[in-house]
């Protein structure tokens, strides 16, 4: 009985053994789990500061970058700038050479002409003082009528002005009158008095001078048809070179004594009318004029031919294109108030606009609290007003780009009667580059003139215009610009001032 019980109690602490070693180890094992637990938090814990560690760095190295890539743009902006404003200083030098070589050139040929008419006039004098003297000896010797002696002149070509003759007659009709030169007899006249006495010359005991309405149409009929010298020399029975210089001298006196009346910058009274015109036209308040840029065919320059080169009408045309630009503003009627002209045709809108008066005028601030409306071209800036050009426009955006629409439609219009009336502006034309400018700007003197006097263009005469548009690389150049245009749109929309083609 003993040795059962003794092997009974045996069991029974083996057993318990057992149980604690169990237990034990189940303790153990918790301990090593939390450490594990413990120790792989920490390792996420610090992989994650690490990874905003490394992110933080990369946001640094970016921001550094992109200041960097800022820095080098700004840079290379103003080494552009500053070889283009070089080049146009250059080109500007070179211009006033070749005006002062030309200008001396004229003078050796115009003294020497006139040593050789002082010649021929002393010569002719001569030959009738001898004449003189040997009729008065005949007289006294002899009672027989004597008979003329041989006359010395000057041989001047004979040319017809037959053509000419019948356009300055009373009679001529005036549908006629108007189709040769763009331009009623009324307004015709009004240009001959203002220019009579900077373009009137006085008559030579070698030949009589060109009148003053002779003078001027031979100007007038060049612009307008855009024809050779040699075919203006035939119509006006004028030499070739005659004609050539007709013209320059015209278009001179236009630019000098007529361009400061007809084409100069609003006084106050005209720039409330024309703000009131523009907004009883769109909705948009503070507008004074509508800006539009146009370029003018030329043959290849011999210098800076690359300056002159425009790759969008070459592209189009399937033809080497070269031009030189025309910048100008309009007011509601279409008549213009600034221009900018001759800068060359590789120039961009923008790039036209920063070189212009305008520009300098707007810096200056004179241009404070108005809008000049421009296409899709120019930048948007405290003064200038421009179309929305992003994509995936709201509907305000929409209403807004139409209204301005409208106003750009009054430029373009404009400057397509300018060119459908003066045919010289459609083709190369003969004259040089220095002296284009000048021609230009008579072009656009005589256009305000004929848009004032209410000249109408004839429709076989429309012109329609090519002039390719550039979003510039920075197209919005103030803050307070963008704002100011989000209310004008906004109130457009919400105050019934917006069509609603936009929505067809």
């Amino acid at each position: 009985m003993s040795e059962n019980k003794n092997h009974q109690q045996q069991q029974q602490q083996q057993q318990q053994g057992k149980r604690r070693r169990k237990g034990n180890a189940n303790d153990g094992g918790g301990i090593d789990e939390k450490r594990v637990k413990t120790k792989g938090l920490k390792e996420i814990i610090s992989s994650l500061a690490f990874l905003e560690d490394q992110e933080k760095s990369d946001l640094q190295e970016m921001k550094k970058v992109n200041q960097e890539e800022m820095i080098q743009f700004e840079n290379n902006h103003s080494q552009q700038k500053g070889a283009m404003m070089d080049y146009f200083y250059k080109l500007q030098e070179y211009h006033k050479d070749a005006e002062r070589d030309e200008g001396t050139r004229k003078r050796k040929a115009k003294s020497n002409a006139f040593t050789a008419a002082s010649v021929a006039a002393t010569a002719i004098a001569g030959a009738s003082a001898e004449e003189t003297v040997y009729n008065d000896e005949n007289v006294a010797t002899s009672d027989k009528t004597p008979a003329s002696g041989p006359q010395r002149r000057l041989w001047v070509k004979t040319r017809s002005k037959d053509w000419w003759d019948q356009c300055n007659s009373p009679d001529f009709p005036e549908e006629e009158f108007k189709k040769a030169f763009r331009m009623g007899k009324g307004t015709f006249d009004l240009i001959c008095n203002e220019l009579n006495s900077a373009v009137a010359k006085e008559n030579t005991m070698l030949r009589d001078a060109v009148p003053v309405r002779q003078r001027v149409a031979v100007c007038v009929w060049r612009l307008a048809t855009g024809e050779p010298l040699r075919l203006v020399s035939k119509k006006f029975g004028l030499g070739i070179s005659t004609c050539h210089k007709l013209v320059l001298e015209v278009c001179s006196a236009i630019s000098s004594v007529l361009m400061p009346k007809y084409l100069r910058w609003m006084d106050e009274d005209n720039m409330k009318r024309t703000v009131d015109e523009f907004s009883s036209m769109s909705g948009i308040p503070n507008v004074v004029g509508s800006m539009y840029t146009t370029h003018i065919p030329i043959i290849a320059p011999k210098i800076s031919v690359a300056a002159y080169f425009n790759r969008r009408h070459t592209e189009r045309n399937q033809k080497t294109s070269y031009s030189i630009t025309v910048q100008g503003v309009v007011n509601p009627r279409g008549v213009l108030t600034d221009v900018c002209i001759g800068y060359p045709g590789s120039m961009s809108d923008d790039q036209v606009l920063e070189k212009s008066t305008l520009f300098q005028r707007a810096n200056a601030g004179l241009y404070n609290g108005v809008w000049i409306v421009g296409g899709s071209g120019y930048p948007l800036m405290d003064w200038t007003l421009v179309p929305y050009t992003h994509q995936h426009l709201t509907w305000t955006q929409h209403a807004f780009n139409e209204k301005i629409g409208d106003i750009q439609r009054v430029a373009k219009d404009s400057f397509a009667r300018l060119k459908g009336r003066w045919g010289c502006l459609q083709k190369r034309t003969e004259v040089k580059l220095q002296d284009l400018p000048v021609v230009l700007g008579a072009c656009c003197v005589l256009h305000n003139i004929c848009e004032l006097m209410g000249e109408d263009l004839d429709p076989t005469l429309k012109f329609e215009l090519f002039d390719d548009e550039m979003v510039p690389e920075n197209g919005l150049r103030s803050a307070n610009a963008v704002q100011a245009r989000d209310v004008i749109a906004h109130n457009l929309l919400h105050h019934n001032h917006a069509g609603t083609s936009f929505l067809s």
